[in-house]
């Protein structure tokens, strides 16, 4: 059969390329379908920073009855696609029935699109916009998605690697109890040790100084992320924005800072696994929507899940067990009396950070879900030839000032 690729351009086909989604998943039980208004934003140039330094066109294909059977979305970001060794665009909420006639015509309409505006290569299926939500591929672990995580049909990585895309990097989604279980000793020696040096300290984030917050949290990220591939540096504006859209659902006790002095360090972000009340609401965000999501967050109190949204560790500091010792400073308070929460989905960890991967294992963490990030070269021999994974992340060596940090604790 022939493929129809079109393009979005006016209400009518974007209300196909929205409505697509909810067909093919229709009678998937697992699939939990987001809240309209947020994927729309992405799209939205007045809401999306993105555009600033961007830009983004979007596709439906249609079967010769005109049925809408796939869609997809092309975008590059300015600001990071020359940090690559080609410039390299993306391609995102890709959805396709199992026919790689109508997966390879999306896909080619990315290709030709991103090439016509210089790009050499693009990553995929990834988000127009940060990597905490909307990246990867589900391959493994399909049950209901987490918030933010993407969710997808077990073909779909079929397609993707038949069309020629390889790995680029996994990113492994680990879960665990509330509770001190399968804790390795060496981890809570390391905490233990932490709590006993008066050099550091911890506090829960202040919802009433946000403000504040907002700073102390992007000089730390900044300085933890900044210099990996393809991570930008997070501005004030995109800081603000990130904690005006979360705060509804901020709960205190799970957000900590860790300063060595006065000097912020780390941080551990969590938020309530609100897609436990967004399944109930059918991707729609009304008033009446906005009340029942309230109530079931507040009154109900349904969500018995934490997402660990962000984690967070100054290069200088990482490697001697600091890591540990925030972990356990929130066990403080997840131990205590009215802890609604009973399970931490911890935040996904590319194959590129062993350490921190090392670290979710000493915590109990255990793999319940796959993604994968894919990569395509456009040049077909360097593809073959020359394609290169995700650099890895290291272990910085000697902390400031040339102290050995380990000896001070």
């Amino acid at each position: 059969m022939n493929y129809s690729i079109i393009e979005v351009t006016d209400k009518k086909i974007e209300i196909e390329f929205y409505e697509v989604q909810a067909k093919l998943y229709r009678n998937d039980s697992n699939w939990i379908r987001p809240l309209d208004a947020e994927i729309k934003r992405i799209f939205d140039p007045k809401k999306n920073k993105m555009f600033l330094h961007g830009k983004l066109c979007r596709w439906i294909a249609q079967d010769e009855k005109g049925e809408t059977v796939g869609r997809v979305a092309a975008f590059i970001d300015l600001d990071t696609a020359g940090l690559n060794d080609q410039p390299t665009g993306g391609m995102g909420f890709f959805e396709c029935i199992n026919d790689s006639n109508a997966a390879f015509a999306l896909f080619e309409q990315c290709k030709l699109w991103l090439k016509i505006n210089g790009m050499a290569a693009m990553d995929g299926p990834i988000n127009f916009g940060s990597r905490e939500r909307w990246w990867g591929l589900l391959v493994d672990g399909f049950s209901e998605p987490s918030y933010g995580m993407n969710y997808h049909l077990p073909y779909y990585r079929d397609l993707f690697e038949a069309y020629g895309f390889k790995n680029y990097f996994y990113q492994y989604s680990y879960l665990r109890p509330v509770s001190t279980e399968n804790l390795s000793p060496m981890f809570k020696e390391k905490a233990e040790r932490t709590a006993r040096n008066p050099e550091y300290r911890f506090r829960h984030i202040n919802i009433r100084k946000l403000k504040r917050e907002v700073e102390i949290f992007r000089s730390i990220y900044n300085r933890s992320w900044v210099n990996h591939s393809g991570i930008k540096e997070m501005n004030e504006e995109d800081a603000a924005l990130l904690v005006k859209e979360l705060k509804p659902i901020i709960d205190e006790r799970l957000i900590i800072f860790m300063y060595h002095n006065d000097e912020p360090v780390g941080f551990f972000v969590q938020i309530p696994e609100i897609n436990q009340i967004i399944k109930h609401l059918n991707g729609k965000f009304s008033f009446f929507h906005k009340l029942k999501f309230l109530y079931l967050l507040k009154v109900r109190k349904i969500c018995t899940r934490i997402i660990g949204l962000i984690f967070a560790i100054v290069p200088e500091y990482r490697g001697f067990g600091l890591e540990s010792a925030l972990v356990m400073e929130f066990a403080k308070t997840a131990f205590s009396k009215n802890f609604p929460y009973k399970d931490i989905d911890l935040t996904w960890v590319g194959d590129f950070n062993p350490p921190m991967m090392r670290f979710q294992e000493q915590i109990g963490g255990k793999i319940y879900k796959t993604h994968v990030t894919y990569r395509l070269l456009f040049d077909e021999e360097k593809q073959k030839n020359d394609f290169s994974r995700c650099p890895r992340i290291g272990k910085t060596g000697k902390p400031k000032n040339n102290e050995n940090k380990q000896n001070k604790l």
